[in-house]
């Protein structure tokens, strides 16, 4: 196949829906794809509608927007009004309108702090570039599909000696949250479509761990109908067959083995951290990264160490007390978690499409081009 019309070929599509429901017959599986833009793939083109009762999809924690916890919103948005009004948060579009417990960095813009949208860490470092009496921070998120730009961005700027540049680092990794859900006694996963976009530096071959130590199948997958339709064929078929291995659909894409370039950019600019706070699954180890201490200059949790320490005192003496308490209770007790989780699904929740929309949105999951409540509101049948 050449051309994307053709991963959209109706009868083709019909005829792989068909032959998935002739071999789930009356057996039932849960199958989580893990990457946000699959949910919205399956949910664009309907394919829910085409497949099998015996087949449950569970939408897994492979948003990065949505994993985000607010405390890291709110630390971002403290750097942005640090007293010296000498600060420019930039953030992704996705980022613009994501609530921390103070409000989204939308609001906050709108309130006077110098707040601006970029495409890419590039986009920071020109801006820093342009105002060399400000400091620049470029809220940076992502698994390790977006981490290379970032640190590419960080190698460039120390090269340049761009010393008003830093970055607030919030890039995670998608194996730790895999084995997450899989530890928990709550969860029931038989197999995982694996996001494409992440193999393409970590390789295909990146999952095999999830197959080797839990014996769950998993298919790297393309993002189209017919990439998504063969992938859960594949994974029925490992299943029907008592198998548990990692095979890669996306190979149009994707390789088998990490990419090389990326890894070297990765381990010379990040380290791993020890562990890292996700919404709804709580604190995983070595689930997120760090720059090193070669690129620490570049270090906004290492230049604003100071400022972030007083707003966590802060924060923690606001929310102690009265409304305030209330109203992070409020927050934390959100079903965002759950459906992260695979518990929920967005629908179930009493906020849903009511007091949550895409336009006034209470958690990331309904703001981020990825989340799965904003995939359910904009193309799932609701009633």
């Amino acid at each position: 196949m050449k051309f994307v019309d053709e991963f959209r070929d109706p009868e083709l599509i019909k005829k792989t829906a068909e032959e998935i429901k002739s071999l789930v017959g009356d057996d039932h599986y849960r199958i989580m794809e893990v990457c946000g833009g699959h949910t919205h793939a399956i949910y664009r083109f309907g394919l829910e509608q085409l497949l099998p009762e015996g087949i449950e999809l569970i939408h897994g924690p492979g948003c990065p927007v949505c994993i985000l916890p607010m405390d890291r919103v709110d630390e971002g948005l403290a750097i942005a009004a640090a007293p010296e009004g000498d600060v420019i948060l930039t953030v992704y579009g996705d980022m613009m309108r994501v609530p921390g417990y103070e409000g989204s960095p939308l609001e906050m813009k709108a309130k006077g702090l110098d707040i601006r949208m970029v495409y890419s860490p590039l986009d920071a470092l020109k801006i820093a570039q342009s105002n060399l009496n400000k400091s620049v921070v470029f809220f940076a998120i992502g698994f390790e599909t977006t981490a290379p730009a970032t640190a590419l961005t960080v190698m460039k700027a120390k090269e340049m000696g761009v010393e008003n540049f830093s970055v607030f680092v919030n890039h995670v990794t998608v194996i730790p949250p895999m084995r997450a859900v899989l530890d928990d006694p709550e969860m029931a996963i038989d197999g995982f479509v694996g996001p494409g976009h992440v193999a393409t530096v970590i390789g295909a071959g990146g999952y095999e761990e999830i197959a080797r130590d839990y014996k769950k199948p998993v298919i790297v997958s393309g993002f189209e109908p017919l990439d998504i339709l063969q992938s859960l064929l594949l994974l029925i078929k490992q299943l029907k067959a008592g198998e548990a291995r990692v095979e890669n659909q996306y190979e149009r894409v994707v390789p088998w083995e990490a990419n090389p370039v990326a890894e070297k950019v990765l381990s010379t600019v990040f380290e791993l951290r020890k562990e890292f706070e996700w919404r709804g699954l709580g604190s995983i180890a070595a689930s997120a990264v760090r720059l090193t201490e070669e690129y620490s200059d570049f270090d906004a949790e290492v230049k604003y160490a100071d400022l972030l320490e007083r707003h966590r005192i802060e924060r923690e003496e606001r929310f102690s007390e009265g409304a305030a308490c209330q109203s992070r209770k409020r927050h934390d007790d959100a079903p965002c978690g759950q459906v992260l989780k695979g518990l929920m699904k967005p629908h179930q929740c009493a906020l849903f499409g009511k007091e949550c929309t895409p336009e006034r949105p209470v958690g990331a999951l309904m703001v981020s081009s990825e989340g799965s409540c904003a995939a359910y509101f904009n193309y799932a049948k609701r009633s």
